[in-house]
């Protein structure tokens, strides 16, 4: 049995921020249009990853750590975004509830990485977009 749990779907695009042009781009070059989003929890280890694959050709286009003390920023209400050194991520979605499900499972992520005593947490209520 895999130890891999999806907690969470949604559509978005995946962008980063180019510092250059001062915009929000493409994750990969020429790849625009919507991803299915997931926030994967492995039990076993209990760590969580964001991984997004393109719904036209089923590319994985992002597949990121979520660590602790990530700070992730819900800049409105369907455009999401959070940074590591190299780069700043967003995720613009597909509408307002599949942002508010993304939102919820990531902060429920972080809730889980930042609890001091490390205990492992079952997450009691999916958090899967009625809308995909």
């Amino acid at each position: 049995m895999s130890t891999n749990q999806s907690i969470c779907q949604a559509r978005a695009s995946v962008m980063v921020y180019d510092d250059t042009s001062k915009k929000w781009v493409p994750i990969k070059p020429g790849q625009q249009g919507f991803s299915r989003i997931n926030i994967y929890h492995n039990t076993a280890s209990n760590t969580f990853r964001v991984v997004g694959v393109k719904l036209q050709d089923q590319q994985v286009v992002i597949n990121y750590s979520i660590v602790k003390g990530l700070k992730y920023n819900q800049a409105t209400q369907t455009f999401h975004q959070w940074r590591d050194a190299r780069q700043v991520y967003g995720l613009n979605f597909a509408s307002k509830e599949e942002a508010t499900t993304f939102s919820n499972a990531m902060l429920f992520a972080l809730n889980v990485l930042s609890a001091q005593d490390g205990a492992l947490f079952i997450l009691e209520e999916g958090c899967h977009s009625r809308n995909t």
